[in-house]
């Protein structure tokens, strides 16, 4: 497998997959496309059962979409599904008969938060990782099942501390929150994932599949709702409110690798304006 932003390294039935999309792992059409490519071609490979994310950048996992260009990702994820929504190509991760797992060691904040918690399971390291859905600070709302998952795994109480204050949160209060599986040391989170990856990959496939297919009846919303999301962002991301934000946070730095290192802060002082 050959890709522009991902690098694959295959280990019997398990897939680890390293992002890296400089300057800072931002979703557009490039990384879109490449998902869609590993997903088309692990889904046909029946010898693959297990796929692993992690990436190559420490400080960024998948920051979040580029604002810039949410015409041209969309179209390359309807080239899975059918339809113009990261929200549903992401849904149709969690659907797949491929069992995911995020190594995550970065930030992931919105659209990179919705597509880990897209994946079956999560696991961050402690010292590092990051987490927000900072959409409301500029305006919008989540589009990808940030609100799906995140009002499931936390209850209604969190989910809205979560995603009204946009701010950052890290790897141990998200693990307590239940947005992550764990939070481990970055010494040992290669290493147990791993393990773990392997572990499931040598169980029967039949039961694995039965199992996460009633697991997803149980917690998997529905597509529609993945859709209406999806088409509420694209309507709230553009109305005059976000498009000053957007255009506000630009100004200060929004979509620089230095500036969002610390991303809640910025948002915080921006709406102090």
């Amino acid at each position: 497998m050959i890709f522009e932003t991902l690098t694959v390294h295959e280990e019997a039935a398990v897939l680890f997959v390293e992002i890296n999309a400089p300057p800072m792992n931002l979703l557009g059409p490039e990384l879109v496309r490449d998902l869609v490519s590993l997903i088309q071609q692990a889904e046909a490979d029946n010898t693959c059962r297990v796929i692993v994310f992690k990436s190559a950048d420490p400080d960024y996992f998948i920051s979040h979409v580029d604002v810039n260009r949410i015409k041209e990702y969309r179209q390359e994820a309807a080239k899975l599904i059918g339809e113009a929504s990261i929200a549903l190509l992401f849904r149709h991760l969690s659907a797949s008969r491929l069992v995911t797992i995020a190594q995550i060691e970065g930030r992931v904040r919105a659209a990179g938060s919705e597509f880990v918690l897209a994946c079956d399971m999560r696991f961050a390291a402690r010292e590092s990782a990051i987490f927000s859905q900072p959409e409301t600070g500029l305006g919008a709302m989540p589009g990808a099942g940030g609100i799906q998952h995140l009002t499931r795994l936390m209850g209604r109480a969190r989910a809205l501390e979560v995603m009204l204050s946009a701010d950052d949160y890290d790897a141990d209060l998200a693990e307590r929150y239940g947005w992550i599986n764990r939070a481990l040391p970055v010494a040992t989170l290669g290493e147990f994932v791993r393990s773990l990856a392997h572990r499931i990959a040598n169980f029967p496939a039949g039961g694995q599949a039965t199992v996460k297919e009633r697991a997803n009846t149980i917690t998997l919303a529905p597509v529609e709702d993945f859709r209406r999301d999806s088409d509420l962002f694209g309507e709230s991301s553009h109305n005059r409110e976000a498009q000053k934000r957007i255009q506000a946070a630009m100004t200060r730095g929004f979509q620089t690798r230095d500036v969002e290192m610390s991303l809640g802060r910025m948002l915080g002082e921006l709406a102090d304006e």
